[in-house]
């Protein structure tokens, strides 16, 4: 594909300090721009490649005054990580829409309907009575079980498993590797020590607009649904149990695990390796830091949490500040101790 400067200056709001009909082709980083590329520039550290780039243009900040002479051509935008945010989705959606028809072997059941302008690469696999929207983009080896529901525009990466029943929204992204709708850890302890498996018969719903990491797992509910609710993005190697319910606007760094039945608020923030524990309830705008671990419920909206187990965050700061020292603290007490 190919834009001119003045083309994309158009997409994303912007005005154009050069020349408006030079060719683009191409995405660059400011530090590995060559001619034909577009690259932006909003954090100040790379202010220097702005003068040393051979990207064809830049995307700048409305405010933003060079210190120095440079070659490139400038597409000016009221804030350039956004533009540059808005340029991506462009492409995004550009090349999205290129991926048409279907590329065989791939099997649809003969109940199932998929809407117009889809996709299906190949070995991939769509069950019975299956409901499609349109523009669907189902990659190779992809596999959609039984009675499973997608809305329009959502992607299905490869290697991903939509299991029966589950219901996804529009304009959804699902990333290799993901399983929606596998079975809760659901096991009924005996008198001889042995577990007996509860089955699992709820389902999976994603509403519009999530976006699911590769190798994430979320499993179906033991009755009802699992659900996470509109815009919430969940990072890859995400563990959610059955039964959780994760807000709207929430987002979920990698390898973070919760734990059934636990609802999670809108708009909170829940950082790498967190750990959440079973039946509680997280307050809404609550951030969640990295390696933390959540034992009860946050009643109060608002707060950081930082800690093993979780505290808040400033009354954790305070005290790592002492324990930190503890061995310190222990030769004085010690040394104090031998006084008479």
């Amino acid at each position: 594909m190919e834009f001119t400067t003045g083309q994309i200056a158009s997409l994303i709001n912007g005005t154009v300090e050069g020349d408006p009909s030079l060719k683009i082709s191409r995405l660059d980083k400011i530090q590995e721009g060559k001619p034909g590329g577009i690259s932006f520039l909003s954090n100040e550290k790379y202010e220097p490649y702005l003068y040393t780039t051979e990207a064809t243009a830049v995307i700048i900040s409305e405010g933003f005054k060079p210190t120095k002479s440079f070659k490139t051509n400038l597409i000016r935008v009221k804030d350039a990580y956004l533009g540059f945010t808005h340029l991506l989705e462009a492409y995004a959606q550009f090349t999205k829409s290129a991926l048409v028809g279907v590329v065989e072997p791939a099997y649809l059941d003969e109940s199932s309907k998929m809407g117009q302008n889809g996709y299906r690469g190949a070995f991939s696999y769509i069950g019975k009575n299956c409901v499609l929207g349109e523009n669907v983009k189902i990659h190779p080896q992809a596999h959609v079980g039984d009675r499973v529901q997608i809305g329009d525009n959502t992607v299905i990466h490869a290697g991903a498993k939509i299991c029966a029943d589950t219901v996804i929204g529009s304009n959804c992204e699902v990333s290799p590797g993901a399983v929606i709708g596998s079975d809760g850890f659901g096991f009924a302890p005996q008198e001889d020590g042995s577990y007996k498996t509860i089955p699992q018969i709820g389902n999976v719903i994603l509403e519009d607009w999530v976006s699911i990491g590769a190798n994430t797992t979320i499993d179906c509910a033991t009755m009802g649904s699992t659900i996470i609710k509109r815009g919430a993005k969940i990072d890859n190697q995400v563990q959610i149990a059955h039964n959780v319910i994760i807000g709207e606007n929430t987002v979920i760094a990698a390898q973070t695990g919760i734990s059934g039945s636990t609802e999670i608020g809108k708009n909170c923030i829940i950082a790498g390796k967190a750990g959440i524990v079973g039946h509680i309830k997280i307050a809404d705008n609550t951030t969640i830091g990295a390696n933390t671990g959540i034992s009860k419920t946050i009643k109060k909206s608002g707060q950081t949490l930082f800690g093993y187990m979780a505290m808040d965050m400033k009354n954790f700061l305070k005290s790592y500040t002492i324990f930190k020292n503890l061995e310190g603290l222990e030769n004085r007490i010690k040394e104090l101790e031998k006084k008479p």
